[in-house]
């Protein structure tokens, strides 16, 4: 589940003033401070879920943040992350958080590809708290084993964590197959969109906006199973025209010919140092793998979004956000045979366009 969001306790008072302790601990790398902090609030009487979700959850999300704005780097982003969790493992293992199991069985896991697992981790200590039993699987749980491990528990209901778009078309099989043993699924992260706008579209049989929601959601009323023809492939049709599948099966030959091609229509691409055209590389993966996605949900926005975000992610890096048109013209001609795609790459091409034209124009 989406975590990073405050809640409603975290805007005034007391707790604003440890989450900017937090935050130095975990920007300083000082996991003991950090750990020592989440301790002290609970034996001062901060309850538990307080601590997990208004102060560590704030926290990561302003690791988040950071990162984005190129005041973090990758193994500084990973590092602070680490202590954040070995921080929820202090607060886990803190007499004043046990809580005695009274409800059903959940798991709760991460979307096969899905490494950000914190979120999921806070949920599953949420879910403790308020009296279920929570097997908690982890990051990148293969869709075989999470299928075995609900036949072997009988767990009531399956809660599935993702933070990335691009985990979408896994998510969808998975919810399936839970559902097919009969466990329903409530889901939550990033990924699922907007006030969980793809959620319906996957299948899913809840979803929630964040940790706190989603535990006062199972609480609320138990999930049910859909009707068993529920999640036909006539659910989303534009799978028919097979682009989605082309384009993923092409995705590494349409990342190695636009490289290839992208000094010539972006000749500043020929002082690039080494470091620099593997990041080029991974940005056009990046963007195949987005483009793709869309297909699959046939949402013209998510691609235009992740586009604009990526500009705003090479301009903190100090790389110009116009270096992105023409790697969308060249997949353009690449895909010329694929109308949807094409479509997409337009959409994305033109608010691009504007989004760099705002931003020349406020920065004069």
């Amino acid at each position: 589940m989406n975590t990073s969001t405050p809640s409603r306790s975290a805007g005034a008072g007391p707790l604003t003033e440890h989450v900017e302790e937090l935050w130095e601990a975990v920007a300083a790398m000082d996991e003991h401070t950090a750990t020592g902090l989440v301790l002290r609030m609970l034996d001062e009487g901060v309850h538990a879920e307080s601590v997990l979700l208004d102060v560590i959850a704030v926290v990561q999300g302003r690791v988040g943040e950071e990162w984005a704005g190129n005041r973090l780097s990758v193994a500084q982003e990973h590092a602070a992350t680490a202590i954040n969790d070995r921080a929820v493992t202090a607060v886990s293992m803190h007499s004043g958080a046990r809580t005695a199991a009274t409800r059903g069985r959940i798991t709760v896991a991460c979307v096969d590809g899905e490494w950000h697992a914190l979120p999921a981790r806070l949920l599953a200590e949420v879910l403790k708290l308020r009296g279920w039993r929570v097997d908690y699987l982890g990051a990148q749980v293969p869709t075989p084993h999470l299928i075995s491990h609900l036949h072997n528990t009988r767990a009531d209901a399956v809660a599935l964590s993702s933070s990335i778009a691009t985990r979408l078309p896994t998510a969808h099989a998975v919810i399936t197959a839970c559902q097919a043993i009969g466990v329903p699924v409530i889901v939550g992260g990033a990924a699922f969109g907007p006030e969980g706008r793809y959620a319906k579209l996957m299948g899913a049989d809840a979803w929630a906006p964040n940790a706190r929601a989603a535990a006062e959601r199972l609480i609320s009323s138990p999930l049910r199973l859909p009707p068993p023809d529920h999640q036909q492939l006539n659910d989303l049709p534009h799978l028919a025209d097979q682009e989605f599948t082309m384009v993923t099966r092409a995705s590494a030959t349409l990342v190695q010919t636009v490289f290839a091609e992208l000094e010539n229509s972006f000749p500043a691409m020929r002082d690039y140092d080494d470091a620099q055209r593997e990041r080029t590389a991974e940005d056009l993966a990046h963007i195949v793998e987005f483009l793709a996605t869309a297909l699959y949900l046939d949402d013209d926005e998510l691609f235009t979004w992740f586009t604009t975000w990526t500009a705003e992610i090479l301009r903190a890096r100090g790389v110009p956000a116009r270096s992105l048109l023409p790697a969308l013209d060249l997949l353009t001609r690449e895909l010329k045979d694929f109308p949807r795609a094409v479509r997409m790459l337009a959409a994305a091409s033109h608010i691009l366009t504007a989004h760099i034209s705002t931003a020349a124009g406020n920065a004069v």
